[in-house]
């Protein structure tokens, strides 16, 4: 049983998606029917869609879309974690109609493609807090030199569930350690964050990497946070960067070979389902 954290679909005749452009490689659709093939063989039983970073204008009806998909006779989507705007003025209004929606368990706006300095102001901060109480977690995509950013967002919002993304991104290609460990560890004491595992080998060498290449990466982060605080994800179709979905999964459970089994359940789906209720 795996519940898929971390799952991403593309319909490029429904949505815009402004930074496909520069991304050759996944500037394709990624349909619900592609992966429910694949997940049902290697045994993803759930699955929560993150937003795309669709166009401003086509965030809700990205929401709308995946609703559709979850009547559906045996999809297997619990909920989506919808695209938000911390730094506008709207925010608030947005919220409101997001708290509406049972689809929606979480909000994320990418970080680690925007100016350092938007999550330090004063509106973005204010408007994070409104989170709490409401349920909903905030998913943090950033680089390892921002870690300490958002550490400082962490702080200012000590109410509020966040969740990090991909193991914050480390750079298994060049076989860097620092200081995206030393920053790991640093938000890792915040009790308030949740770690994804999620796609971490697109992050490695798509021709040459290995189990090994990736295993000190990921044993640091579960180290680092502890079984209680680490979810799974798939992150696919940016997983294929660096290999199939179903390479991802074999490589996961290859990882978790000699772990307990009630650790490879925390991971794989209990620590999921009591954070976002599935």
């Amino acid at each position: 049983m795996i519940i898929d954290t971390h799952l991403h679909l593309i319909y490029r005749n429904k949505l815009s998606y402004p930074w496909l452009k520069q991304v050759s490689e996944l500037d394709r659709d990624a349909t619900y029917d592609q992966y429910h093939t694949i997940a049902a063989r290697v045994g993803i039983t759930d699955a929560l869609h993150m937003e795309v970073d669709v166009a401003e204008h086509d965030q809700v009806a990205e929401t709308d879309l995946i609703k559709t998909f979850m009547h559906k006779p045996d999809c297997l989507l619990r909920g989506a974690i919808a695209s938000c705007r911390p730094e506008s003025t709207n925010f608030i209004d947005n919220l409101e109609h997001q708290l509406e929606r049972n689809e929606i368990k979480g909000l994320r706006r990418v970080l680690h493609v925007m100016e350092d300095s938007l999550s330090t102001t004063t509106l973005f901060r204010d408007n994070l807090r409104r989170l709490s109480g409401t349920g909903l977690t905030f998913d943090l995509c950033v680089l390892p030199a921002q870690i300490p950013l958002a550490i400082e967002l962490v702080d200012e919002c000590p109410d509020v569930t966040f969740i990090l993304d991909h193991c914050a991104v480390p750079d298994i290609k060049t076989q860097s350690w620092s200081p995206w460990s030393t920053h790991l560890n640093k938000i890792a004491q915040r009790h308030n964050v949740i770690v994804k595992i999620s796609g971490v080998m697109a992050y490695a060498n798509p021709n040459t990497w290995t189990l090994d290449d990736l295993r000190p990466y990921v044993e640091h982060t579960i180290g680092s946070f502890g079984w209680d605080r680490v979810v799974w994800g798939s992150d696919s179709p940016v997983c294929t960067l660096g290999g199939s979905l179903e390479t991802w999964v074999a490589a996961t459970h290859a990882l978790l070979r000699g772990c307990s089994k009630e650790e490879k359940s925390a991971l794989l789906h209990t620590n999921a389902a009591r954070l976002w209720s599935l």
